[in-house]
C-alpha cells in the first residue's frame, strides 16, 4: 500500500509539473494519449467539445503538447474525485493563459481537497462502523450455529 502511495504521489507531481509547462517541447498524438489514460478518441473529443481541451492542428491532425497532456490528466484525476465538468473547467480556467493564475488555481486545490478528504474520511467512518457492526453479528451467529449443533 505505502508503494502505490508513492507512485500515485510521484504521478500527481509529475502532472502538476507539467501542467506548470510552457506548452512547448513534446508532442503527442491523440491515440498516444488514449493509450496512455486508457480512455477513448470520444473521451479526448469530448473533453475537447467542452472547452476542456483545445489541441493544435497540423494538416488536419490533433496534436497535444505537454501542457495538454498534464490538462487531461488533471481533468481525468478530478472527474476521478467526483468534480463537475463545470468544477473541472473552473479550476483549469484559474490557470490563465500564462499561469497568472496560480494563487487562485491553488486556493481552489486546497478548498477542494479539503472537502473531498473530509468526504472520504466520513465514508471511511461509516464503512468501519458497519465493517465491525457485522463482524459482531457474524461472530454471534456463528456462535449460536455452534451451540445448536448436536453433541455426540
Amino acid at each position: 500500500m505505502l508503494q502505490r502511495s508513492r507512485s500515485a504521489s510521484a504521478a500527481a507531481q509529475e502532472a502538476v509539473d507539467a501542467h506548470q509547462d510552457d506548452g512547448g517541447g513534446q508532442l503527442f498524438g491523440i491515440t498516444e494519449l488514449c493509450a496512455e489514460f486508457g480512455i477513448t478518441l470520444r473521451t479526448i473529443r469530448f473533453y475537447e467539445d467542452k472547452g476542456l481541451l483545445a489541441p493544435r492542428r497540423v494538416s488536419g491532425a490533433r496534436v497535444y503538447t505537454r501542457r495538454d497532456r498534464a490538462r487531461l490528466a488533471l481533468i481525468l484525476r478530478s472527474k476521478a474525485i467526483g468534480a463537475s465538468l463545470d468544477e473541472i473547467k473552473h479550476f483549469l480556467g484559474l490557470y490563465g493563459d500564462h499561469g497568472e493564475g496560480r494563487v487562485q488555481q491553488m486556493r481552489y486545490v486546497v478548498e477542494r481537497t479539503d472537502e473531498a478528504i473530509a468526504e472520504l474520511e466520513t465514508k471511511r467512518a461509516h464503512i468501519e462502523a458497519t465493517l465491525s457492526e457485522l463482524r459482531l453479528i457474524n461472530q454471534r451467529v456463528r456462535e449460536a450455529l455452534a451451540s445448536q449443533a448436536p453433541k455426540r
